[in-house]
């Protein structure tokens, strides 16, 4: 709730009410790209969700979309206190939205060069202010920021928290190096997604963007191998670490060592590398997460696959079952994920925990007891399982893969990485501000940094990291600074009936059809008017009535005319007192604020369309309709 009456919120009130962009680990302007599409300026889309995201694209495909969890439109509630119907509560599409600018006006219109050209010429931006990225393509940020002088510096894996930093290292002056074992680019990315969630194609061409700033690949290099650390540490100013959590974690169960248990990702890796997986017609997935449903809709899609080719069924065909902790309410997996699952296949065994892996007299594979898992986590919310030891069966299976959790490979730190103090195995201690280790001009970005995340987040890792690594280098120091920009809106206009258009679904391939071959993509792009019609939904969060409490003369007009019940005209006196209510009142009532006689108007933002039926209906003119954008920039400093 917000108390009005005489002050103008601030800066940050206003922020935290763009929710969507709050919650980007980057700092997307998603409502700005969102609201560009609704009003066809669909390159100008393009161009914000790409300015402060090398992988825009990628992400209008697999981003976790924590800017979907936190839009507005989905805490509006559907009908009011008097059961009249209000608004579709569903949250906006962000992410597909992202995916049909990018698609309609990013690289798929245009090469690296060329995309590279349109920000030298200076991308749209908010503040009114050169967006970031265009700014450093022209020579300089703000004019604060001198680029250095083309030190080099390695970065150990080429996953979106090491090409994030080579990106923006690149931009800064530097001269990034990006090692990477295997013979492609992008690290997870690339073996660890399925094609059926992202193309190779859209990660070739993201990839080529950032070879377009100067940015070196080496492929087929692994440190520790063919390079050791202790060598980049003499030849680079400075050395990132992003090699991500890449090797999978087994659970330590009877039975599991031996032929036909495999890891998720590496089950993942030689999927995608069209290696040949000795898999039953029996397959169990342990796991409740993306990964593990990755790995389940794959097999599905192999055993119709490899059918279609052979041009024969296996006896019964194959099934596959996922066992997790965690019962369908709890587990973590996207609701897409699971919903998209079951309708290709996929059976769940929620509220099981693995036991033990059964095995025959040959050693083949035949089963895995679990028994009932009563929580998954205590009261605090820590991972805590209890178990009825009372309750236990054995599931058969043929195949058991394993994909509850990867951990990182650190092995290449035995050869010049001995001063990395690590937290614990596997993980070393990282300074959270500078992701610095202990080791003097050692770095690290992604997982290593903060564990197993959203891709989002390695990419938010990878640019935090690039700016650490440029004060390193070249002694300058930098800041971010939030930047805030208001502008009235008189007149303002929506579009007609936007509170209650019904979200827009996104196209699917039929599941009869998306499982026949690996490479056929689930989600489509949005059409044109689809996407109009979905980003027209958006509320405009920048956007919000400010109440001039030196004109309002307590009419409650603006109560009475509110269609979501969102204002209220209460007695000071009658609401539950605090310390933080004590102090909106003064601020807004003054000092002397009469605590039991003076009246306030109430805002529930939750609540709030942005229809500006209040503004109309104010016979003082004391509500205006203001805009407000932000974003953060960087300075040196």
């Amino acid at each position: 709730m917000s108390l009005l009456k005489a002050a103008v919120p601030g800066p940050e009130h206003h922020q935290e009410l763009i929710s969507c962009q709050a919650a980007c680990p980057v700092r997307t302007d998603a409502r700005g790209y969102v609201r560009a599409i609704a009003e066809g300026r669909f390159e100008e889309a393009y161009l914000i969700a790409r300015g402060p995201n090398p992988f825009a694209s990628i992400c209008g495909r697999v981003c976790g979309a924590p800017c979907e969890t936190a839009c507005r439109r989905g805490r509006i509630p559907r009908t009011d206190p008097d059961g009249h119907y209000v608004a579709d509560h569903l949250p906006i599409a962000i992410r597909a939205l992202k995916r049909f600018a990018a698609e309609t006006s990013g690289w798929e219109k245009a090469g690296a060069a060329e995309l590279l050209e349109r920000y030298r010429r200076g991308a749209p931006s908010v503040c009114g202010e050169a967006d970031e990225m265009a700014a450093l393509l022209r020579g300089g940020l703000d004019g604060s920021i001198e680029k250095a002088r083309g030190e080099r510096v390695a970065i150990i894996g080429s996953g979106p928290a090491g090409l994030s930093a080579a990106h923006d290292l690149a931009l800064l002056g530097l001269s990034p190096i990006v090692f990477e074992m295997e013979a492609v680019p992008a690290g997870m990315l690339a073996f660890g997604v399925p094609r059926y969630r992202l193309p190779m194609e859209v990660i070739e061409r993201e990839v080529a963007v950032i070879r377009a700033l100067g940015v070196e690949i080496r492929c087929g290099v692994a440190v520790g191998r063919d390079v050791s650390l202790a060598e980049l540490r003499r030849t680079h100013r400075a050395v990132l670490i992003a090699v991500g959590a890449k090797r999978p974690r087994l659970l330590g169960l009877p039975g599991e060592q031996g032929p036909r248990v495999l890891g998720g990702v590496d089950f993942l890796r030689g999927a995608l590398l069209g290696e040949t997986v000795d898999l039953g017609a029996q397959v169990i997935v342990i796991g409740g997460g993306n990964v593990a449903y990755d790995v389940a809709r794959t097999v599905l899609r192999q055993a119709s696959y490899d059918a279609a080719r052979m041009a024969k069924r296996m006896p019964g065909g194959r099934s596959v079952q996922l066992v997790s902790l965690e019962t369908l309410a709890e587990m973590p997996a996207d609701t897409a994920e699971i919903r998209e699952g079951d309708e290709e296949g996929v059976e769940r065994l929620g509220g099981w925990g693995p036991l033990a892996v059964k095995r025959g007299a040959d050693g083949r594979v035949e089963g895995l007891e679990v028994q009932r898992c009563l929580r998954v986590y205590d009261e605090n919310r820590r991972f805590a399982p209890r178990f009825d030891t009372a309750d236990s069966k054995t599931l058969p299976c043929d195949t058991l893969i394993i994909a509850a959790g990867q951990t990182p490979d650190l092995s290449f730190l035995n050869d010049g990485g001995e001063d990395v103090e690590l937290m614990r195995p596997g993980w070393p201690k990282v300074d959270p501000e500078t992701l610095k280790t202990t080791a003097g001009g050692v770095f690290v970005a992604g997982d290593l940094a903060h564990g197993t995340r959203l891709i989002i987040d390695a990419v938010a890792s990878g640019k935090r990291a690039a700016r650490a690594i440029y004060t390193f280098v070249t002694g300058r120091s930098l800041r971010e600074d939030a930047a805030t920009a208001f502008m009235d809106l008189t007149p303002y206009r929506r579009e007609l009936g936007y509170e209650s258009i019904r979200r827009v679904a996104i196209p699917q391939t039929d599941p009869s059809e998306r499982i026949k071959d690996p490479g056929i993509e689930v989600e489509r792009r949005f059409g044109r008017d689809e996407a109009r019609r979905e980003a027209s939904r958006c509320l405009d969060c920048g956007v919000t009535p400010v109440f001039d409490g030196t004109r309002c003369v307590l009419c409650g007009g603006c109560v009475d005319v509110c269609p979501t019940l969102c204002l209220k005209l209460v007695l000071l006196g009658g609401l539950e007192q605090s310390e933080d209510l004590r102090k909106a009142a003064a601020g807004c009532l003054g000092p002397d604020a009469d605590q039991a006689g003076d009246s306030v108007i109430l805002k529930d933002e939750d609540r709030c369309i942005r229809c500006a039926l209040c503004e109309a209906r104010c016979p003082v003119d004391a509500i205006s309709m203001e805009r407000v954008t932000f974003r953060t920039r960087w300075r040196g400093g």
